[in-house]
């Protein structure tokens, strides 16, 4: 077991080794192994990695690169000579019919020319086809089929043995549990691939997270390797993971030939997905040279958000089994596959202040300010803490070292602290008990984790709900931007929403930035909001909890907006998925007098107030009456667009799947909604494509 001081000692070691190697090779081979074995122990045991994927890969290179120069140095325990290790005790051990070994690591065009003359070497070949598909960052798995159903699934473990976690496998619903491979005459077989998350299933569930007060999840895979060792499968399947299964590593086919679709990796995961399985089918590619290769890693590094699932990397294989085998494979890893590392979009940074921002509904989320890094090609100086919650949960404190992370479009975020490495100077982050714009006390509610300036007339909420009102999803008022609200604001010309629709047009002449045609196009565009459908104003309004599809549902209930100041929580509640907390939100918002006044002074400024569409427009479409509930990923066209498509017709939005619903329109990666839908049985189940043709002219 290390100590504290241990792991100080050992991180400052790898750090001191990654920018210099000592000249004394038996003291580097030490010193390198050393901090190697206990990066190993932090990552694979205690599920805490000290370094970047980045900083480990260069130590183990530099481990390896030494042991080729000085073989005398190389000792059989040494990191190079084995796959990391660290085992859970949750799971019961068993063996992999075949090493699940590591893949060596290159970052640039010089290391994959490289890994070409080295294949090329080995194959005793100038030609060479190579496969190329995304690295998927997840937690890798061995699945055993035999006779054509699946019986085990297993963690990778140390490479050698791993955990049995099958019940848990079973749970993931990409996953077959049988599959005709007796037909191609394979009686077992071993599969490998990664457990991931879909991007916007993750981010859902983090959402959910906060909003019952819970700290987020740090990245999609961390959530999946952790939910893999979840000992409930119901809890398992509560987390809806997703699997990509990219290698054959064993097959038997009893005395018979090897079938023709076996003979090449890019026919084998063809003929898996052929089969059902999830394999990165449509993303792979085959070339005939290392050139064409390295322009595709090049491009498709630009493109790596677009995809559902992270990647941090592609992988680079020799297509070809027979030269696979031909080349062999190290003890570390196969020679004939190669990973090229995208940029790396975790690192660590110095933790030097928190500041606090009030948003448009009171809340106080704390921001933590960190020395600028660079991360995934943008450079980091603040990161969200969400609550005073994450902050004890992390044990983070002024001084900290952390760890950042930055994954795809999400903003970034502290993964945790490193405590080991504290001096004794940092200082502990004590939370404000009052608003740090108005001064007014803070007030926390029981059910909540965040702290909340409940002071309605604070500047800040104020500001930032005229933003709010302004978005493109609510009022659309084009050319504004939050960073004119503010503007405007802080010099006296916008007080409040109201005030948008007479703002001294003048005043706003005299400032830099707005000639003639920019202020006219401004002025039109906050006389087309007038416009704007009721549900946009409801929606604007920033009542709390209230989103895009709460807001359609409400301006569809009611002929006046007026006509809320009369319903309580009971009637509210009957509404399609409106449950107590939001009905309680809607009465707070519609019986404060202040909230009132705003209205009346609306309607005066002309803004439609009525639903325009109540026993109109909807009874006389081609889809009224009919209900749409849109669940997945669409790739044709953005949820939103869908929506508005579906209300051309006189159709209408539902948030939930009940016995009102009609339509599902089903995306790629439906979930708990889908299966629901089909319990039902009443519900029709439409691909993006009928949708598509439902509402056409």
């Amino acid at each position: 077991m290390y100590t504290a001081q241990d792991e100080k000692r050992l991180y400052d070691q790898a750090k001191a080794l990654i920018a210099n190697t000592p000249t004394n090779i038996e003291e580097a081979v030490t010193q390198l192994r050393e901090v190697i074995n206990f990066s190993d122990w932090k990552y694979y045991v205690q599920s805490e990695p000290l370094l970047s994927d980045f900083e480990y890969d260069t130590l183990f290179k530099k481990l390896k690169s030494i042991e080729e120069q000085y073989p005398e140095q190389v000792t059989e325990d040494s990191p190079t000579q084995r796959v990391a290790i660290g085992l859970s005790e949750k799971f019961p051990p068993v063996s992999h019919l075949v090493p699940m070994l590591s893949l060596d690591n290159t970052y640039n065009a010089d290391d994959l020319n490289d890994f070409d003359r080295k294949c090329k070497e080995f194959a005793g070949t100038d030609k060479i086809e190579y496969c190329v598909e995304p690295k998927y960052d997840g937690a890798s798995i061995s699945l055993i089929y035999e006779n054509g159903k699946m019986t085990r699934g297993a963690t990778r473990g140390d490479g050698v043995m791993g955990e049995e976690i099958t019940n848990n496998i079973r749970q993931i619903k990409s996953i077959p549990l049988s599959a005709n491979f007796t037909k191609d005459d394979v009686g077992q077989i071993e599969i490998r691939g990664e457990v991931v998350i879909h991007k916007s299933v993750f981010a859902a569930y983090n959402e959910q997270r906060i909003a019952d007060g819970l700290s987020p999840l740090a990245n999609p895979r961390n959530a999946a390797s952790g939910t893999l060792r979840i000992l409930d499968p119901k809890e398992v399947a509560k987390r809806r993971l997703s699997a990509i299964l990219y290698h054959i590593s064993y097959y038997n086919t009893g005395n018979k030939p090897r079938p023709a679709q076996l003979a090449t990796h890019f026919d084998s995961l063809q003929w898996l997905y052929g089969l059902g399985f999830p394999t990165p089918a449509k993303e792979m590619k085959k070339f005939d040279n290392i050139e064409d290769v390295i322009t595709f890693c090049d491009e498709f590094e630009q493109k790596r958000d677009e995809l559902p699932f992270e990647v941090d990397g592609l992988v680079i294989k020799v297509n070809d089994f027979d030269m696979q085998d031909k080349m062999g494979m190290t003890t570390h890893h196969p020679r004939w596959a190669v990973a090229y590392k995208f940029k790396a979009r975790q690192a660590t940074s110095k933790l030097l202040d928190v500041e606090y921002q009030v948003g448009r509904t009171g809340a106080v989320t704390p921001v933590a300010k960190i020395e600028p890094v660079p991360i995934g090609g943008v450079t980091v100086k603040s990161v969200s803490l969400f609550n005073e919650d994450v902050i004890k949960e992390k044990d983070l404190r002024i001084g900290d070292t952390v760890v950042v992370e930055r994954a795809g479009d999400v903003i970034p975020y502290i993964v945790k602290s490193l405590p080991e490495l504290r001096t004794g100077d940092e200082k502990e982050i004590v939370f404000p008990h009052n608003c740090p714009a108005c001064s007014e006390p803070l007030e926390r509610n029981e059910e909540e984790a965040a702290w909340r300036c409940v002071n309605i007339s604070c500047p800040v909420q104020v500001a930032e709900r005229i933003i709010h009102f302004t978005s493109k999803d609510a009022m659309d008022i084009r050319g504004l931007g939050g960073a004119n609200v503010i503007k405007f604001f802080e010099l006296g010309l916008l007080k409040d929403i109201p005030g948008l629709y007479h703002i001294d047009w003048n005043a706003i002449s005299q400032l830099g930035g707005f000639g003639e045609k920019s202020i006219a196009n401004l002025q039109q565009a906050i006389e087309n909001s007038k416009k704007q459908p009721l549900n946009r104003l409801i929606y604007g309004l920033g009542i709390r909890f209230v989103g895009e599809t709460t807001a359609k549902t409400l301006a569809n209930a009611i002929t006046h907006i007026r006509d809320f100041y009369d319903w309580d929580v009971e009637k509210l509640s009957t509404l399609e998925d409106i449950g107590p907390k939001v009905a309680t939100s809607v009465v707070q918002f519609f019986h404060n007098e202040e909230n009132r006044h705003m209205i009346d002074a609306l309607e005066k400024e002309g803004l439609t107030l009525v639903n325009q569409h109540r026993g109109n427009e909807q009874a006389s479409g081609e889809l009224a009456g009919k209900t749409f509930l849109f669940t997945g990923t669409l790739a044709k066209m953005k949820r939103s667009e869908a929506e508005a498509m579906a209300e051309a017709k006189g159709g209408s939005i539902l948030g939930g799947v009940s016995s009102k619903l009609n339509y599902l329109v089903v995306g790629e990666d439906a979930g708990s909604k889908l299966e629901k839908a089909k319990k039902l049985g009443t519900v029709s189940i439409l691909t993006e494509d009928e949708f598509l043709n439902l509402v056409k002219d």
